[in-house]
């Protein structure tokens, strides 16, 4: 294979890669204000779907080739967008809370390679995974101010498969990935200005297996009624991981929306 077919290719693949993990929290485990329902022993639990429309900029690496520098609105990322999920949910006794936060993404797309020879064409797929447990504590906690400090570990996850058509590599197909862990600690804050409306914000940094992961967030919240609120606002999340050649150094960040449904 020769060198611009390789750097064309790895663009392909990380550009892809980069879009992987596009989705995050709206209703995150930094947001304490949301529905609940309370059982009668004192527990109340949480649940929401959410959406970030983020971008991405940073230096991905991947298949032993060097790293490539990505710079992808959300609208670039959402035409290779296959599937994507994501979901918050939380438990919480008085001051003590445990929570989680899961995110899934599925992107592929194909690019054609200079000349043909080695091959026609290529495709790419990348899953993404990322997963956030923890718990936290409020120090404060009154009707109209409530701040928590909260700590746990998340697992990311990150696989990649390209396929090569016609050529000289028709039918090979290549895989590479990574899966590694950090630890995280942070505030989550809520103030409320009046019953339907709160603003809400949240800050953890921590790191691991990566040299640095972090996540901030400003965002205000309406109630329409017990059963249903909506949130709207701007994050931003850093993370910088390398190891034996892969890369995956980024900063996501764009603007999030979400509706939480008690029941």
């Amino acid at each position: 294979m020769s060198l611009g077919t390789a750097r064309s290719l790895t663009f392909v693949a990380s550009l892809l890669l980069g879009g992987g993990v596009m989705a995050a929290d709206v209703y995150s485990p930094m947001t304490p204000e949301v529905p609940q329902t309370e059982t009668e022993d004192g527990w109340t639990f949480t649940f929401a779907p959410y959406f970030w429309a983020a971008g991405i900029s940073g230096d991905v690496a991947q298949f032993g080739l060097p790293a490539v520098e990505i710079d992808s609105s959300f609208s670039d990322i959402l035409d290779h967008l296959d599937f994507g999920a994501m979901a918050i949910g939380e438990a919480r006794y008085g001051r003590y809370s445990v929570f989680g936060d899961v995110m899934y993404s599925k992107i592929s797309g194909s690019a054609g390679t200079p000349r043909g020879i080695v091959a026609s064409s290529v495709e790419v797929s990348t899953e993404t995974f990322a997963g956030l447990m923890g718990v936290g504590y409020s120090i404060v906690d009154d009707e109209t101010v409530r701040l928590d400090v909260v700590g746990g570990a998340r697992v990311w996850s990150v696989d990649t498969d390209l396929s090569f058509s016609g050529g000289l590599l028709d039918g090979v197909s290549r895989s590479d990935g990574a899966t590694w862990v950090d630890a995280m600690a942070g505030f989550r804050g809520n103030y409320s200005i009046t019953p339907e409306i709160y603003l809400t914000g949240w800050g953890l940094i921590g790191a691991g297996a990566a040299d640095l992961d972090w996540d901030v967030a400003a965002a205000v919240g309406y109630r329409f009624s017990d059963s249903i609120s909506a949130v709207v606002g701007y994050r931003a999340l850093g993370v910088d991981y390398s190891n034996d050649g892969f890369v995956f150094d980024v900063v996501e960040q764009g603007p999030i929306l979400g509706v939480v449904v008690r029941f």
